[in-house]
């Protein structure tokens, strides 16, 4: 029968008392805040600290709806304020996370172990360098897949704004992702391998 219900109605129903109805808009609304507030603090244990926060402040001001604009829109507007004043007060920490996180992500790794991992990686890096307000719009948009008009209320722009950044987001990692393309180590074939092809022909050869 939950399934049936909108998000109004949802909402109607939990301030009636149906408490237990809010875990129904959490899980319809968790990976949208997750990828967004990313989008912002890039860190998974904040965005989930972020997350929590931005559904007990929703909760309790439940109340205060006013159905102006879709419950979508409202939810994630509070959830990006939230990020943005969480990044202000971590601004020097997030700075020395970053660069620890980058460290470890750019170690070498085998080829076997390559593809998945580092596409995953590379994509997720070359997003991370947008600046905040074209990142922000990029996922929003084309990762999380919500409207033009979503975008622009949940931001507090205009429409030209949203595709203008949406547009230069695409260009930048564009520029971006081409600096990642090496085709000379694809597949490189180092000292070590040449070592051992080279000792099993000798031993090959001796034993002729």
């Amino acid at each position: 029968m939950n399934k049936a219900l909108n998000d109004e109605e949802l909402i109607q129903q939990i301030l009636n008392g149906e408490t237990h109805l809010y875990e129904t808009i959490m899980r319809k609304f968790n990976q949208q805040l997750f990828r967004i507030s990313m989008s912002i603090v890039n860190d998974e244990q904040e965005a989930e600290d972020i997350m929590q926060i931005t559904y007990l402040n929703a909760y309790r001001n439940l109340s205060n709806f006013k159905h102006q604009s879709s419950f979508n829109t409202w939810l994630t507007k509070i959830l990006i304020n939230e990020s943005l004043l969480h990044k202000k007060r971590k601004v020097k920490l997030e700075k020395t996370r970053k660069e620890s996180e980058y460290n470890d992500r750019h170690t070498e790794t085998p080829l076997d172990n390559l593809m998945n991992k580092e596409l995953k990686e590379m994509l997720e890096k070359a997003v991370a360098t947008l600046p905040e307000k074209y990142r922000i719009v990029f996922v929003m948009r084309e990762v999380q897949g919500m409207s033009t008009n979503e975008t622009m209320e949940a931001l507090d722009l205009g429409e030209s704004n949203v595709k203008i950044r949406l547009t230069r987001a695409k260009e930048m990692l564009r520029t971006e992702l081409t600096t990642y393309w090496q085709p000379e180590k694809l597949y490189a074939f180092n000292l070590i391998r040449c070592d051992v092809i080279v000792a099993k022909v000798m031993t090959a050869i001796n034993k002729l």
